[in-house]
């Protein structure tokens, strides 16, 4: 019989039966993690004679039942589960007393609770509109009915049973099994009691009967690798860029200067964290005159060899120089200094580890069920499937996600050409043509537009830019006009283009001119950023210095004069570590930038000290010059000036910013000086002064230059030539 407190009014009367036996169906899938309503079998629960209490709690002695301070102890079914009914008439306030071989503790029962999750986020889940889907799924601390706790819940529609499992269960689920809320394919569940830094994963059974554990693909923070249990977190960080976000969209991005640094966060100064580089990096990326910092992907992977771009935890920074409050300080600082901050982003696949999204609920579900889809044949990676309404949410919430809590200024969206093409990386035979029978991929075509177009509407002043090498019409056009939306385009082309030109000696360069004047062909049909990324310096491709002919003078001039050109070209800019400063060796995540290489004596290090001075004026000039980047998407903006001296190696163009006012670049590719050449100028400019010259002695350079203020005669400069360089001239004030 039941033990009662003879001493509490309530309790008098006849003795209920002590128990109500559970169906035995229930009883076993309840106990092998498969039952999809653990919540109508635990807890609390009216039965003919007052209430039934009924807990799981495995290697528990006694558990009893404490209410209002009064205890009755609960009769072992077995198997760890306890029950007992009492006489209420109503169910109770009530806590659970667990006794353990070594302990007792007094806890709330998550079985009496309500769900957690409201009606709203589950249709919107169901709709794939949720665009705050990381406030409805994952780890969220709250309080909950008054009682402070965790709630849990995951999307696994093919899933037999959920349940939480932790370093509070020691890693087994059986104690926590989650409830399924319908057709919305999403498990819940509630855990007083259980706070921040909890290290928790979902324990799964999928349809087949087989069993694993799964970390959570909504954790907000994470375990540092190689360990990969999710950690329950909050953010209590308190912004100081309030003034930057304000103001960061009042000019749009392609009419504004846009200069990017490109910094593998891990390696820029080995061994920093994300506080320690936010005292760092800015400060010297601000002082190198760039506009931007892009990092590469920071989601939580766990191959640091991957540089990042195989993500495993989409919604928590990687944990290897911080928590996410300390990358948000990192962040921060960055506006704080007038810096933005634009992001590698990887929509395109993922890993296939075990313990991650593949086959997540024991199916095919983040990935395509189609075989011929779901694998990336390049990089041993599933790719996403775009089609299914949950997992276009769970990747447009993401974008949103940096942009929202991390205040990331910028998304580069990763291998978007690998997303658009059925047929990518792929022989005859590999791939299905889409409904109209051609190659492109409808669906991600479809969520691109998607997730542009929620972006730009949520997060005013976010640009998203496009790794995208083909010709896919409309990259950059708004989706209202049936282009993808994104608001810039890495220029592929131009880098092949030019990356082949200057690596030739300049003696056979006069073959190849075409390739430094195909890019105005085409520079206008997207709005284009100009990449030297760090696909380009690693592999065997050599550094940017590198890949120069000659001795080490004209390697260190072609690079000056190459760098003039880029920056003068229309387009935005993007520049990867160490390549400003003229680093020899390629790079390597294990070290990173050869900093040593710029010395504490100038002298020894002028050689790469003058290239890093040189980059630092470009980038003052080119934010001081609008006619370098207000017209950059406007034919307006450009006119060749000498685009045929193929024989010469000679390329000079002038750029005009809104209000007509011009500049003149003009590079010289030869490592001949060329005295009195003779150029075409507009006729409304009395005289014309050097504003840059890379052959400048503080770059480096031999110092042969134009020197004073030149005026045109008959239309026409005479200007002097230097040597493997780009000179700026601008009209003299």
């Amino acid at each position: 019989m039941a033990l009662r407190d003879t001493t509490r009014p309530e309790a008098a009367g006849p003795v209920p039966p002590a128990t109500v036996p559970l169906d035995a169906a229930d009883r076993g899938r309840l106990l092998a993690g498969a039952h999809h309503d653990p919540h109508a079998l635990l807890g609390a629960h009216p039965v003919p004679g007052g209430t039934l209490f009924r807990t799981l709690r495995p290697n528990a002695r006694a558990v009893s039942v404490v209410i209002d301070g009064a205890r009755t102890e609960m009769w072992s079914e077995g198997d760890g589960l306890f029950a007992t009914v009492l006489p209420c008439p109503a169910i109770p306030a009530y806590t659970l007393a667990v006794t353990y071989d070594d302990a007792e503790l007094e806890v709330e029962d998550p079985y009496r609770f309500l769900p957690a999750l409201g009606e709203l986020d589950l249709h919107l889940i169901r709709e794939g509109r949720h665009e705050q889907l990381w406030r409805a799924l994952g780890a969220e601390p709250m309080v909950h009915e008054g009682v402070a706790g965790t709630r849990f819940t995951v999307w696994a529609p093919n899933a037999q049973g959920v349940r939480v499992a932790g370093d509070f269960t020691y890693w087994d689920g059986t104690q926590y099994p989650m409830r399924s809320l319908g057709a919305s394919g999403v498990w819940e569940l509630f855990l007083p009691g259980i706070g921040e830094g909890t290290r928790y994963k979902f324990e799964i059974t999928s349809r087949y009967g087989h069993r694993f554990l799964k970390a959570d693909p909504m954790a907000r923070c994470t375990e540092v690798p190689p360990d990969t249990a999710s950690v329950v977190t909050a953010s209590r960080y308190e912004w100081g860029d309030t003034e930057w976000m304000t103001h960061r969209g009042d000019t749009p991005v392609h009419q504004a200067p846009f200069s990017v640094y490109e910094v593998h966060l891990p390696s820029w100064r080995p061994g920093l964290s994300y506080r320690q580089l936010a005292e760092e990096l800015p400060a010297y990326v601000r002082g190198m005159g760039f506009t931007h910092v892009e990092l590469m992907p920071v989601a939580g992977h766990p191959f640091s060899g991957s540089w990042g771009y195989q993500v495993t935890s989409y919604y928590a920074p990687t944990p290897r120089l911080g928590t996410p409050d300390d990358f948000r300080y990192f962040v921060d600082a960055c506006h704080r200094a007038g810096l933005g901050v634009i992001m590698d982003w990887v929509p395109a696949h993922f890993p296939k580890d075990d313990w991650a999204l593949g086959r997540f609920d024991g199916d095919a579900l983040y990935e395509p069920g189609n075989a011929l889809r779901a694998e990336h044949p390049d990089w041993g990676t599933y790719e996403f499937d775009y089609g299914r309404t949950e997992v276009r949410n769970f990747l447009v919430a993401n974008a949103v996600y940096w942009c929202e809590e991390f205040h990331i200024d910028g998304l580069r969206v990763d291998a978007v050409a690998s997303m658009l093409y059925l047929d990518y990386s792929r022989d005859s035979g590999q791939w299905e043509p889409n409904v109209f029978g051609g190659r492109e991929d409808l669906d991600a075509a479809a969520f691109l537009q998607e997730m542009n177009a929620t972006v730009y509407r949520r997060c005013p002043g976010v640009v998203t830019i496009a790794e995208e090498s083909t010709a896919w019409d409309g990259v950059t056009r708004p989706t209202d006009g049936g282009g993808l939306g994104f608001g810039l385009k890495w220029n592929m082309g131009w880098m092949h283009d030019s990356l082949e030109y200057i690596q030739k000696e300049p003696v056979h360069r006069k073959y190849h001119h075409d390739e430094m004047t195909f890019s105005m062909v085409y520079a206008y049909s997207e709005n284009y950023v100009l990449p030297i990324s760090h696909d380009e310096v690693v592999h065997g491709k050599q550094a940017l210095v590198s890949k120069m002919p000659g001795d080490w003078w004209q390697r260190r001039a072609n690079h000056r004069a190459y760098l003039g050109f880029m920056w003068a070209h229309p387009g935005k800019q993007l520049l990867f570590m160490g390549q400003e400063f003229a680093q020899g060796a390629e790079w390597s995540e294990a070290h990173g930038p050869e900093w040593w290489l710029l010395g504490d004596d100038y002298h020894s290090a002028g050689d790469h000290r003058g290239v890093q001075d040189l980059v630092r004026d470009l980038n003052t000039v080119y934010r001081g010059t609008p006619a370098l980047w207000q017209r950059d998407t406007d034919p307006a903006g450009f006119r060749w000036v000498l685009c045929d001296a193929a024989d010469d190696n000679v390329l000079a163009f002038l750029r005009f910013a809104a209000d007509g006012g011009p500049l003149l670049a003009v590079s010289n590719f030869s490592p001949v000086v060329r005295h009195g050449y003779r150029l075409w100028v507009p006729g409304d400019v009395p005289a014309w002064r050097e504003e840059l010259n890379t052959d400048d002695v503080r770059y480096g350079g031999s110092g042969v230059g134009t020197g004073a203020p030149v005026k045109p005669q008959d239309g026409f400069l005479e200007v002097t030539l230097p040597p493997l360089a780009t000179v700026w001239l601008a009209p003299e004030r």
